[in-house]
């Protein structure tokens, strides 16, 4: 039995000043991990002195959000005043709630200088009791999450438990994500004990039952398997999952519930200016809502 039980393979998207994203969940192969129901890997991408990333104030509900960065920094503004730089291995966890408006762009100092701008997106489904929660923001930095590192494997613990450490990131649900850096021949276990786990290939190339992967596919693996990843060059992956959510998720744009009848509801207070959309800092845009699909 193979330890991958589904390979995804997203494909590449420009959103624009040369900045593209790899989008691994949601998927026709697999809506969610554990928790988590979105992926995006954006870039790397190299800005010249004068642009940056400019996501306009946007709303959500239902979800968490996490920004983890490996080159580059970004500004997270949002409607209840908080303002907060991340750089890499920092971590930005917004939790949407019954509802927020933010905004991301590139900070000054890099917006001048030019830069480069790698890193990860990812969206945490609330539990059903937590989905109309008060929203919030915490930042933690580099001292919140241990490092295991030993026989040519970094591990750092971002958020959840792993190979028995902790991090300090406060989660509403049982989960893991790890981002682990593997020089050329190293392997890493990753172990049975969560019900759901994938790995994303930032970088590199690895092997799993011999079986070789490139960068920017996510590796879904079967539950109850201990999983052995052996990097075939300098590789970077994160690793991520936990418990199922409890129930199905609608996914709307920025939207996420477990009713779509809620979903129905952010659509028509984001329309209709309902949503305390002003973020302070950063009043003079924002994102409108997306015409209905075909």
């Amino acid at each position: 039995m193979s330890a991958v039980e589904t390979l995804i393979v997203p494909r590449s998207s420009d959103l624009g000043g040369g900045l593209h994203v790899r989008r691994a969940l949601p998927s026709a192969q697999r809506r969610t991990v554990g928790p988590f129901v979105f992926l995006d890997n954006m870039g790397p991408a190299l800005f010249e002195p004068g642009t940056g990333v400019d996501v306009r104030p946007h709303p959500h509900i239902g979800l968490s959000t996490v920004t983890y960065l490996y080159e580059g920094a970004m500004m997270h503004r949002d409607g209840a005043g908080h303002t907060q730089e991340i750089r890499p291995g920092e971590v930005n966890w917004m939790t949407a709630g019954r509802g927020i408006v933010h905004s991301e762009r590139t900070p000054g100092a890099q917006r001048g200088a030019g830069h480069c701008l790698s890193g990860l997106q990812l969206w945490v489904g609330l539990p059903s009791q937590h989905e109309e929660t008060d929203p919030g923001f915490v930042h933690y930095g580099l001292d919140a999450q241990p490092i295991i590192e030993g026989e040519g494997v970094r591990a750092q613990v971002v958020a959840g438990s792993l190979f028995g450490k902790t991090s300090k990131v406060q989660t509403l649900s049982p989960l893991f994500f790890g981002d682990i850096v593997l020089q050329a021949g190293a392997s890493v276990v990753l172990p049975a004990e969560h019900e759901e786990r994938a790995a994303y290939l930032s970088s590199g190339t690895v092997e799993v039952d011999g079986q070789a992967y490139e960068p920017g596919q996510l590796l879904v693996f079967a539950a109850g398997l201990s999983v052995t990843v052996r990097a075939v060059d300098a590789a970077r992956i994160a690793v991520l999952g936990g418990e199922p959510l409890d129930g199905p998720r609608f996914v709307w744009w920025n939207f996420v519930s477990s009713r779509k009848d809620r979903i129905e509801q952010a659509k028509q207070d984001w329309q209709r200016d309902r949503f305390n959309q002003t973020v302070p800092g950063d009043e003079t845009e924002y994102i409108p809502l997306p015409p209905p699909r075909a």
